[in-house]
């Protein structure tokens, strides 16, 4: 709770709606289904789970996703795995390639003190930098060969491609040729399941295709990972992956609850993270302004949707950095000054990065405060 303005409102009752504004709220009861359901899933269905940290950047979230049975958490940034390893989290993957001199310099201090720390690669130069400083440093790193399924971000774009580097990996005796990421990204927000079922299809099948390639040359995977919040439910059927990078699952955004709604289809997890924002002036009709604007939420994927607090119908925009505009749906709807309305963000990884801290909340009561420990890690 250290340096947060409202930790003096922690065990309070009515507390929620105290909070100063904007506020980053965490619904605990609702974060906790959501991280048991999908735990329960992968039981199931025989399945890992390395959730990605990049959508919570939470040192409490991570060590609660882990003591549900994840086998450690994914990593966008290489700052992000920084953050966590100093609160002693273990089982990093970082799902980017790190190729700069100083990037694989702080990537070998950082394997120092978190040794399990892996890695992905899609170049054979940055395998060999890779092998070099590990060799340079007495350490051996774990790598996964990085596979571009339909993408196009990163990653090898051939199976021929994928098993020369995979052979370059296991040669080097610094290195630890771990298996395969596979990640699906172009089709986590395909609306409708069975469309986005024959995206993962062809997907997948490259996957296999590479990794009966690997077994073939005596480098069968021992990790291939991929998938996520949108493919959850699909990706353990074609028994290929053996563990799922999801992500957005525990917080669920306005962005993932439009893919199952959009096609009549009940949403899998609960909405646990919201913003919550005050109305400051109410003096033309039909209208009022809030304190959340374009600094309080991502924007990139389009305006929040109100949940709690405002007249049916009513509809936000942004209203400048630090504003925002509710519009009423019917005439006479109003709403005063200082009234407190509840929004889901359009996106949640980067709303959350926007805040220092998270309002953590059961009922109407603040429960906890807990710091977004990787904030504005994007280095």
């Amino acid at each position: 709770m250290t340096g947060s303005i409202d930790s003096t409102l922690v065990g309070r009752p009515g507390s929620r709606r105290l909070l100063s504004s904007p506020a980053l709220v965490l619904d605990l009861d609702r974060l906790e289904d959501n991280i048991r359901a999908m735990a329960e899933m992968a039981r199931l269905q025989g399945v890992a789970l390395r959730p990605h940290a990049k959508t919570h950047k939470s040192a409490e979230i991570a060590r609660r996703q882990i003591a549900a049975g994840a086998a450690g958490q994914c990593c966008a940034k290489l700052a992000e795995a920084e953050a966590l390893a100093d609160h002693g989290i273990a089982g990093l993957l970082l799902t980017s390639p790190v190729v700069t001199e100083r990037g694989i310099a702080r990537l070998m201090a950082l394997l120092h003190r978190a040794p399990d720390t892996m890695v992905v690669a899609d170049n054979p130069d940055n395998v060999a930098a890779l092998a070099d400083a590990a060799a340079a440093v007495g350490l051996r790193l774990g790598v996964l060969v990085d596979l571009d399924v339909g993408l196009n971000r990163t990653g090898v774009t051939s199976v021929a491609d994928g098993l020369d580097l995979a052979r370059r990996v296991a040669a080097a005796p610094s290195l630890h040729f771990r298996g395969v990421q596979a990640y699906a990204g172009h089709a986590m927000h395909v609306a409708g399941r069975v469309e986005r079922r024959r995206v993962l299809a062809d997907a997948l099948s490259l996957t296999g295709d590479l990794c009966t390639e690997l077994t073939a040359a005596g480098l069968a995977p021992a990790i291939v990972t991929g998938g996520g919040t949108g493919s959850f439910d699909l990706d353990p059927s074609f028994r290929v992956l053996t563990e799922l990078q999801v992500g957005s699952y525990i917080f669920m955004d306005r962005e993932y609850a439009d893919i199952w709604t959009q096609k009549g289809e009940p949403v899998p997890f609960q909405s646990a993270l919201f913003v919550q924002t005050s109305v400051i002036s109410a003096n033309i009709p039909g209208q009022c302004t809030t304190d959340a604007g374009c600094k309080a939420f991502a924007t990139e994927a389009g305006p929040p949707v109100i949940i709690d607090g405002a007249p049916d119908g009513a509809r936000y925009a942004f209203f400048g950095d630090e504003q925002g505009r509710v519009t009423f749906a019917r005439p006479g709807d109003h709403l005063p000054v200082g009234a407190v309305l509840t929004c889901m963000p359009p996106h949640c990884d980067p709303t959350v990065n926007l805040y220092d801290h998270m309002h953590v909340v059961r009922g109407d009561m603040l429960v906890d405060i807990w710091p977004v420990t990787g904030r504005g890690r994007s280095q």
